[in-house]
This record gives C-alpha cells, sequence and structure tokens, in this order.
C-alpha cells in the first residue's frame, strides 16, 4: 500500500484508507501500515476539519487513533507525510491520574497506565531520564518515541509487528513507534513542534473535540436538507 502525497487534510487520509497504489511519479508518504488495514472515517474527517479550520496554525500536526493504534503525521500545509502503527497506554482511558507524571514508570498502577485523549501542543524538551524527547503532552509526561530497548517480556516489537491492533496497549502511556518510523517521519516533521490529536478510548468525539463535533454535526445538517430539498 502507498499513500499518495497529491492532496491535503481528508484528501490524504482518504489515500491511506482506500490504499490505493500511488503513480511511480507521484510522491509517497511513508507507510507502515498492515497490508489492507483502514484508516477510520472519523480520523479522515478530522484531518480535512483541521486544514479547513486552521486549527493547527500552520504546524505539522499528528492524528493518533487508539483503537486501531494508528499514528497519521501531516506537515503544516494538510499533507500526508506517513502513516505507521502505534503502541499506546496499556490501561483503557482518555485521563491522566493526577500526579502520574510524578512517578517512576515501574510506580505507575497498571489501571493509571492510560494515553490521554485530546488536542495537545507538544515539543522536544528535556526529560530526567530519557534526554531530548518529542513531548505530547508535558504535563501528564506521555512523549513519542521509538521503541525502547530492553522490553523482551512485553514483546513491544512483536506486538507494533503484527496484523492487528488488538495487542499493541502495552506502554505505560507514551506513544511508542518504529525507530525507523520515528527518524524518518516524526523527528524532522515536530523539530520545531506541533500539535497532536488523540482519539478518545471511551469519551466522546463531543467531550474530546468539541468544535470539531460542531462542525460536523453542521455539515450533516446541510447534507440532510440538501436530500430533502432533492427529493421534492
Amino acid at each position: 500500500m502507498a499513500l499518495a502525497l497529491a492532496g491535503t487534510g481528508a484528501a490524504s487520509a482518504r489515500n491511506a484508507k482506500e490504499a490505493k497504489d500511488a503513480p511511480t511519479e507521484t510522491a509517497t508518504a511513508a507507510d507502515e501500515l498492515p497490508q489492507g488495514q483502514e484508516v477510520s472515517d472519523t480520523v479522515i474527517e478530522l484531518a480535512g476539519w483541521v486544514v479547513a479550520s486552521k486549527d493547527n496554525q500552520g504546524y505539522p500536526f499528528a492524528i493518533m487513533d487508539k483503537a486501531a493504534a494508528q499514528v497519521l503525521v501531516f506537515g503544516g500545509d494538510g499533507k500526508l507525510r506517513g502513516a505507521a502503527p502505534a503502541l499506546f497506554g496499556s490501561a483503557i482511558g482518555d485521563h491522566s491520574a493526577p500526579g502520574v507524571a510524578k512517578l517512576a514508570l515501574s510506580a505507575i498502577p497498571g489501571h493509571d497506565r492510560t494515553t490521554p485523549a485530546g488536542r495537545f501542543i507538544g515539543a522536544y524538551g528535556p526529560s530526567e531520564d530519557a534526554g531530548r524527547v518529542l513531548w505530547v503532552d508535558y504535563d501528564s509526561a506521555v512523549s513519542m518515541h521509538p521503541l525502547p530497548p530492553g522490553t523482551p517480556k512485553e514483546k513491544r516489537s512483536e506486538r507494533l509487528a503484527s496484523a492487528t491492533p488488538d495487542d499493541n496497549r502495552v506502554t505505560h502511556g507514551c506513544i511508542n513507534v518504529s525507530p525507523g518510523f520515528y527518524e524518518q517521519i516524526v523527528h524532522p516533521t515536530f523539530e520545531k513542534g506541533g500539535v497532536f490529536y488523540v482519539l478518545p478510548d471511551k469519551d466522546s468525539i463531543e467531550e474530546t473535540f468539541p468544535e470539531f463535533a460542531q462542525s460536523r454535526a453542521s455539515a450533516k445538517d446541510v447534507d440532510e436538507k440538501d436530500a430533502r430539498h432533492a427529493r421534492k
């Protein structure tokens, strides 16, 4: 599957969903998604809304779908730069527990190992034990980084390489991607920061992204109105 960079926002994301091979003369985005794995309509619509509304304010952005265990990275111009599977927090939930950012990883209770949902403005910055990292949400100590070494018991490499998202919930809350995808796409794209949209596990889209949900509802009302007029 190849992801064409022939469109922006929703068009680029829809290329991922349709899984069509790009023409040889067309630049392609880095694609690590399993063969045949689709991108959800919600991700496609959210990407289109981000670009149309300029919610990213010209910065690069990423949309992270926890349910599908996917990360899609877009440039500031809205063009898709890459899509890849990812590992997320082992606990299902959309909020970080109070004080979790101050705990050592081993001290975080299993039920608090969540990847929070929402819109975050992130950037590279220092960490206490991992050097300079890409913070997605600094307040809850959630970063995006390549697969860490020394995790054979958790089988993170195997989980990331599997064809389904069913086994991709294993981290303490951070987002893990392959080293190649991180170095080729994530690091250069977000060197000067960006915006991160993390879809919820349990919360509604209306709670997580109210402006996007309102825009989508308005568009649906218009479509329904047009359909009624067409039937007259």
